[in-house]
């Protein structure tokens, strides 16, 4: 599948995360934080109540977190690895990448709320990931980064477990 053709994709596991998260800011934590509100401002004058001023600040940064979510969560098109069958660097593959130092790096292509680099994950937006997309093992891509731009060599690449050929 082409990226212009995609419109949120998530894999499954990004997307029951993403839904967790939202589910416990919205049953949970959101409203701890009104019942906060609700006993700071009894206790009299709210500008100088540093519960109070906190627990708004926080209701913003939930909110904030929860319009995010939903957005990630609304027309989210689940792809599940296991199913694509290509040679090629799609949404859902795990590929292996070695630079000009002879250094490896395994990552794997997820959904843009999903990706967490310490996690080996990318966003199938980033610029690595646009680089890689449709490319198959043995050929090289250069990347574009703000400190200037790198060569890799694709030595491998799988769906979930499953081995390109």
């Amino acid at each position: 599948m082409k990226p212009e053709e995609m419109k949120n994709p998530l894999t499954r596991e990004g997307w029951q995360r993403i839904a967790e998260e939202h589910r416990q800011l919205l049953e949970v934590e959101r409203p701890r934080i009104v019942e906060n509100m609700a006993t700071a401002a009894a206790e009299g004058d709210r500008s100088e109540n540093a519960e109070y001023i906190y627990s708004r600040k926080r209701m913003r940064e939930i909110d904030k977190r929860l319009r995010y979510l939903t957005g990630l969560l609304k027309d989210a098109q689940i792809i599940d690895p296991r199913n694509i069958r290509s040679d090629r660097i799609e949404f859902g593959a795990t590929f292996v990448i070695e630079d000009e130092e002879g250094q490896t790096r395994e990552w794997t292509i997820v959904g843009v709320g999903e990706s967490d680099a310490d996690q080996g994950t990318i966003s199938w937006k980033s610029p690595l990931a646009r680089a890689v997309w449709g490319k198959k093992v043995g050929q090289v891509v250069t990347v574009h980064r703000p400190v200037g731009d790198a060569d890799y060599e694709i030595i491998d690449i799988h769906y979930a477990g499953r081995r390109v050929e």
